[in-house]
């Protein structure tokens, strides 16, 4: 079922979707991994939606646990108290983050969660008396949410072009993406050395004294398609930013809570960042929350300091949202769901490689864990993309739908304008058949989208 077009072509809904000539189908139950709609027909969600549902769309503890917070106290503004769910989710987050990660900021999201990290960095430097840092440093072809400070910091140029006049000031270095930014013959180890000297070269030319932090995504998701970073960038990222007094920010809104095989992803590059924000697997979709995990160091900024964040939305730490989240985390938190989490990751890497691994038309496999990507180009040899007339995502997408498969396929993937990749992010709850299905509907989808695109049609 999709809502009919209205006379004079325009649909006859009145919301503004994401794309207003969209006729999408209506969603109306969830069951375990699949999506269903008004029609009776079943999506396996091979994307979590947007790496959201990490414990599929049906999970009756989850469910419960909204029914009696809302039941007992919905929400009550923490401007006049606190509420016990989101005490205890902090806890519960505490004690599963690294050591250093001492303290909770609740959001109602990713972007917000994004923008309040970038606002807590600069205040902590205002509370210690260095208020003449204001410059952000983040990566090219990075995306780190649609508030204007997140997309300030983000690198996508396509989301930020309409934006551009009325951002914050940042600069962006060279990403950590290894297929498309590596020298021929470059070892990964002199790759991290090479993108590290850029960072600490932009550092020194804004004048170290003026800059906040630098912001990256540990593993990058939805402008690339799961770029993992070679091995011993992170370390020495942090080198550089703890050089120059500098902090670090790591965006795990997608990346996050058990999608790549760790609780962090970044526990498996050998580093803990100042500030990171986590946000989609938190509820894993079941209520809108985000979250910013900050170290002492920040928090003993404010409560040595003013004693206030100057900042704060209405919905913050929602006392049903929280429920969810709690429930969520427990399970997260449990070492066999990661376990089964890496499991999983390792099935699905395998099938990828089977049916990928030789296509003329899929240049890279990459990712961690449940969080994967493919890079789709016209030539495996030159790694030239196909045109972005040819709106090759797009009908990925399509195609995929067709079949009863939902995954993440965007545009963009180089530089904004140039490139196609499909994300894949699948709940924790499949089964290794599912994951078979998975890989085969996507086959068929792609080779479907490419005939097409080939043919002209």
């Amino acid at each position: 079922m999709t809502r009919d077009v209205a006379s004079g072509g325009r649909p006859d809904t009145r919301v503004l979707h994401r794309h207003s000539h969209s006729r999408l189908p209506i969603a109306v139950a969830g069951d375990g991994p699949y999506v269903i709609d008004a029609d009776g027909k079943r999506y396996l969600d091979a994307s979590g939606g947007a790496a959201v549902s990490c414990l599929g769309h049906s999970d009756q503890d989850v469910i419960a646990a909204i029914h009696r917070q809302s039941a007992q106290m919905p929400f009550a503004h923490t401007a006049f108290f606190t509420n016990a769910p989101m005490e205890t989710l902090a806890d519960k987050m505490v004690a599963g983050a690294p050591e250093g990660l001492d303290r909770v900021y609740f959001t109602s999201g990713g972007s917000e969660a994004m923008e309040a990290a970038l606002k807590m960095a600069r205040q902590y430097f205002v509370e210690i008396g260095q208020p003449e840092r204001s410059v952000f440093i983040a990566r090219r072809q990075s995306y780190h949410g649609n508030t204007l400070g997140a997309l300030s910091v983000g690198g996508n140029e396509w989301r930020r072009a309409p934006f551009r006049e009325i951002m914050a000031e940042s600069r962006h270095v060279t990403p950590c993406f290894a297929y498309r930014e590596k020298d021929e013959g470059e070892s990964d180890d002199d790759f991290a050395a090479r993108l590290a000297d850029e960072l600490d070269t932009e550092i020194r030319a804004v004048g170290p004294e003026r800059v906040i932090a630098f912001v990256a995504e540990t593993v990058v998701g939805a402008t690339s398609g799961a770029v993992e970073p070679v091995d011993g960038y992170f370390r020495r990222i942090r080198e550089v930013c703890d050089r120059h007094g500098i902090l670090l920010i790591l965006d795990e809104i997608m990346c996050g809570l058990g999608r790549t095989g760790s609780l962090y992803a970044f526990e498996q590059d050998g580093v803990t960042p100042d500030l990171v924000t986590v946000a989609k697997g938190l509820a894993a979709g079941y209520q809108p929350i985000g979250a910013v995990l900050m170290s002492d160091r920040i928090f003993g900024a404010f409560y040595e300091g003013s004693g206030f964040f100057q900042h704060g939305h209405t919905f913050m730490g929602h006392a049903t949202a929280c429920a969810a989240a709690l429930v969520v985390q427990e399970k997260l938190q449990a070492p066999e769901t990661i376990q089964r989490v890496r499991e999983l990751g390792r099935l699905l890497d395998t099938g990828l490689q089977e049916r990928f691994g030789n296509h003329p038309h899929v240049g890279d496999i990459r990712g961690r864990g449940f969080f994967r990507g493919l890079e789709l180009v016209a030539d495996r040899t030159t790694k030239a993309a196909f045109e972005p007339s040819a709106r090759l995502a797009a009908r990925i997408k399509a195609e995929g739908m067709s079949r009863g498969l939902m995954c993440y396929p965007a545009g963009g993937t180089i530089d904004g304008v140039r490139g196609d990749h499909i994300l894949l992010a699948p709940p924790f709850i499949l089964t290794d058949e599912q994951v078979g299905q998975i890989v085969e509907r996507l086959g068929d989808a792609v080779d479907a989208a490419i005939t097409g695109v080939r043919g002209g049609t």
